[in-house]
């Protein structure tokens, strides 16, 4: 039903930013795969969304919160622009290992509600991987980027709420 489809969504797309490549996001993602070859696109696209937000949201909060990381963070987060919008998650691990209380959270959160917006829209993903160089592949393409876009941006805001300025590093 149509509840019961935005959980599922929120729980997926959560479960990719709880470790980020590790055992939990691949069962996620695992479980979105398997989903393919049932029929169900919607899951993979909820997926993929929850996996996309981390780096996202990281490399968002770098480039507008700029006093809550040092300048060395601030370039790294750039990159993560690349990584989030290519669909790899890993680039959000050495700011969720540096702060795991305030970036995982957040990260969770963001991947949560992207989840769930999609599966709400009722976006659809035809391809196991590929971030938004597969947009062609998602059925209702502006409300996938309108998920991935709002998860990205309530996962920075609240890792801006929740982090502390860098003393001293402007």
């Amino acid at each position: 039903g149509g509840t019961s489809k935005v959980i599922l969504g929120a729980v997926v797309g959560g479960m990719m930013s709880v470790d980020m490549g590790g055992p939990v996001n691949k069962a996620a993602y695992v479980f979105g795969t398997a989903q393919l070859a049932e029929g169900n696109f919607d899951i993979m696209a909820a997926v993929m969304a929850g996996g996309m937000v981390p780096p996202i949201a990281i490399a968002l909060c770098s480039t507008f919160f700029k006093k809550k990381f040092t300048e060395k963070e601030r370039q790294s987060g750039l990159v993560n622009y690349i990584m989030g919008l290519s669909f790899i998650s890993e680039g959000a691990i050495p700011f969720a290992a540096s702060d795991p209380l305030r970036v995982i959270p957040s990260c969770i959160i963001g991947s949560a509600v992207a989840g769930g917006l999609s599966m709400a829209l009722n976006c659809t993903l035809r391809a196991p991987h590929g971030g938004i160089f597969v947009l062609p592949t998602i059925g209702n393409p502006f409300g996938y980027l309108a998920a991935v876009v709002i998860g990205s941006v309530i996962g920075c805001v609240i890792l801006a709420a929740l982090k502390k300025n860098k003393a001293g590093e402007e």
